[in-house]
């Protein structure tokens, strides 16, 4: 009886002891592996960067053709789109090489050149692809005593029928053309939505303030200027969105918000100062964000939506903006414009490098939507940077999760091998096919020397 009793303490104080704590380790452990697998946190994955290629004057962005080739485009500000085969390797003969047709670019610091690349949805079969980019100036300008500083121009071209790495330069259709006052404020991305239409982004004209020769007067008296504010003068300021297969050199969308209406058919969105950069979401909703460059204050992150009218130069950021003291924002300023619009503020703010209060950002950059699978933390979150916080290479990363919310969280990225800093400007992004993000970064400034590289955002080991 007593050896029974004994050998069933024995049992229960094994089972007690060893094997129910076992147990509770192993699930623990399990979870711990789910968890780092799937369901790890943005804190707690660190990322880095993986050189993809260099070589390049001023890459500002990448864009992968949409075919099942696997290359990726690179448009480098000088003139050259070059390509990124399936492998890894950069051809040695570019896409595209319009640099002699470009206006003369300042390689200290430009704004012009080669700034935007789309392909065509049916690009496989059609071969067709639109460029953005400025020549030099034609004659007259926007005032008797003054000249137009450049031509921008939006193109479609066709890829060779014979040898789809390069282009047909005889294929070149004018779609736009616009006479632009200054050298600055050009925008930059056009890119190809859900719907199938081709959207622009296109700068308030530049200078300063929105106030310059070329610059219209608006509604809004307490601000001199405001291309940004107007859509019956001009087409600055604005995301624009056409249809490339109908009409002649191009249709209008029917819904597009001035149809029918006083106001230029062709703008989708307005108020804006230089939207450098915008994307589609590839995933999701598909939205649109885009990337404002501030004035002084204030730098943007902008969810577009259509006729929506996102302030400039009434606002800077969510402030009330003083074009005749561009450090200090007004007291107070109209909630709506005068149709009657209710402004639309960004979702993501930033603090100007020459903020009174402190800042860390020259100019924003406006990034993409992660859709990858080799960061499984950052799926679904909005990365975008800086390209600079001080006259140096010392761009950053942010990430921040898109909401209903009008005011998104953010947080800074800090690469495994270069936690401070990315340690170059940071000039653009690009998404491949399967989602995974890229960096076009230079360690110069301006378009100049072979600095430039293609980084891919990656999982550090």
């Amino acid at each position: 009886m007593k050896m029974i009793q004994q050998s069933f303490i024995d049992r229960r104080f094994y089972f007690f002891v060893i094997i129910i704590p076992s147990l509770i380790i192993l699930a623990l452990l399990l979870t711990r592996c789910k968890k780092d697998d799937k369901g790890d946190t943005v804190a707690n994955t660190s990322v880095d960067v993986k050189q993809v290629a260099d070589g390049f004057v001023s890459p500002i962005g990448l864009v992968a053709s949409p075919d099942n080739t696997g290359r990726l485009f690179v448009i480098d500000q000088a003139g050259k789109i070059w390509i990124v085969d399936s492998t890894g390797a950069k051809l040695p003969t570019p896409f595209m090489d319009i640099s002699s047709t470009i206006v003369a670019l300042n390689p200290a610091y430009d704004e012009r050149g080669l700034l935007g690349l789309a392909f065509h949805p049916q690009f496989a079969t059609n071969r067709r692809f639109y460029v953005y980019y400025q020549l030099p100036p034609r004659p007259g300008g926007p005032t008797p005593t003054t000249s137009w500083n450049n031509l921008s121009r939006i193109s479609e071209f066709k890829a060779s029928a014979t040898n789809g790495n390069v282009v047909d330069m005889t294929s070149e259709k004018i779609l736009l053309d616009i006479d632009d006052p200054q050298s600055n404020h050009n925008g930059g991305t056009i890119a190809f939505g859900p719907d199938g239409y081709l959207y622009i982004a296109i700068g308030d004209g530049g200078a300063a303030n929105d106030v310059a020769p070329g610059h219209v007067d608006d509604w809004y008296a307490a601000n001199a200027g405001g291309n940004g504010q107007d859509v019956e003068a001009n087409l600055f300021g604005n995301v624009l969105r056409i249809d490339v297969n109908t009409g002649s050199p191009y249709g209008i969308p029917p819904d597009n918000p001035f149809v029918a209406t006083s106001g230029k058919d062709e703008i989708y969105a307005y108020g804006f100062r230089n939207p450098f950069r915008m994307s589609f979401d590839m995933g999701g909703n598909h939205s649109l964000y885009l990337g404002d460059a501030g004035q002084v204050l204030y730098e943007e992150i902008n969810v577009v939506t259509k006729g929506g009218n996102y302030g400039w130069n009434v606002k800077e950021g969510r402030v009330c903006f003083n074009a005749a003291n561009n450090d200090t924002a007004l007291a107070s300023c109209p909630t709506m414009d005068n149709l009657g619009k209710t402004f639309t503020d960004p979702v993501i703010v930033i603090n100007n490098t020459a903020n009174p209060l402190g800042g860390r950002a020259l100019t924003v950059i406006g990034g993409n939507v992660y859709r990858g699978n080799a960061i499984p933390a950052y799926q679904g979150k909005y990365i975008f940077g800086t390209y600079a916080q001080s006259n140096a290479p010392n761009g950053e990363l942010f990430i921040s999760t898109p909401s209903s919310q009008s005011s998104w969280d953010y947080q800074e990225i800090n690469l495994a091998s270069h936690p401070d800093d990315i340690g170059y400007y940071l000039k653009g992004f690009g998404q491949d096919n399967k989602g995974e993000i890229y960096l076009t970064v230079s360690s110069n400034g301006g378009p100049s020397g072979t600095t430039g590289k293609i980084l891919k955002l990656v999982k550090a080991p």
